[in-house]
């Protein structure tokens, strides 16, 4: 049987020394970094792959007029791992990353999905003026939001003005071909789409080379942060 004394001793050392809770790091200040790389690159390389593809056959590249290859690319490139960019930037704090990525994924999945016979979407419109109409109306939607995430670039780099004001411009036009059926205006959409495309590769290649420790060559944004870095993190944060 332990004294009183000993018993005293034992409830002193544990006043003084309370058990550490282990699970909850936060509280003794321990950080932890994010184990995700930067999925900023994954989300534009795919971006501005299908963009690419796309904007070629606006333009009538090689006489082709129907875009039905580019659903394969919609769904999987410029949909599904623009979607997981997005998501996996959430938990990395950068909301308007997170915001862009994710939603562009749903837009490439949306739009090819009005292309795959099965869906009946194409089919259900037996007149052709009201199927480009609707289009129209599904491209001017995708403009205006475009738009905004112009407005929230404005304070972040140059190439990121650049990049969303190009693509806002490539769904006005698209949208305008579509309403008024004149071929030129889409193929200016298509035209502006390809710089669109341009822009996002460059500015995924910044990120790529950014992250790299020994990096050739840094292709600068024109960042507009305090810290002056040129990467993704800091323009698309």
């Amino acid at each position: 049987m332990p004294s009183s004394l000993d018993v005293l001793e034992k409830a002193a050392v544990q006043a003084n020394n309370p058990p550490v809770n282990y699970s909850d790091a936060n509280s003794y200040g321990v950080a932890r970094p994010s184990r995700i790389a930067e999925p900023g690159t994954l989300g534009l390389f795919s971006f501005a792959s299908t963009t690419l593809i796309l904007s070629l056959y606006n333009l009538g590249t090689r006489s082709i007029s129907h875009p039905n290859v580019v659903v394969g690319m919609g769904l999987f490139c410029g949909g599904l791992a623009q979607l997981l960019a997005g998501m996996w930037e959430f938990p990395r704090g950068n909301a308007f990353s997170a915001t862009a990525f994710t939603s562009f994924g749903a837009f490439w999945m949306s739009f090819a999905t009005i292309f795959i016979p099965g869906s009946g979407i194409s089919a259900a419109y037996t007149n052709a003026d009201e199927f480009e109409s609707a289009l129209g109306i599904y491209l001017l939607t995708w403009a205006i939001f475009t738009f905004l995430l112009t407005i929230a670039t404005l304070r972040k780099s140059i190439a990121l003005i650049t990049l969303f004001s190009f693509l806002t411009l490539t769904f006005i036009l698209l949208a305008g071909g579509s309403f008024s059926g004149v071929a030129n205006v889409t193929k200016a959409g298509g035209g502006i789409g390809v710089v669109t495309s341009l822009v996002a590769y460059y500015i995924g290649l910044s990120d790529l080379l950014s992250a790299e420790d020994q990096a050739v060559i840094y292709l600068p944004l024109g960042t507009f942060s305090k810290n002056g870095s040129t990467g993704l993190p800091s323009s698309m944060a």
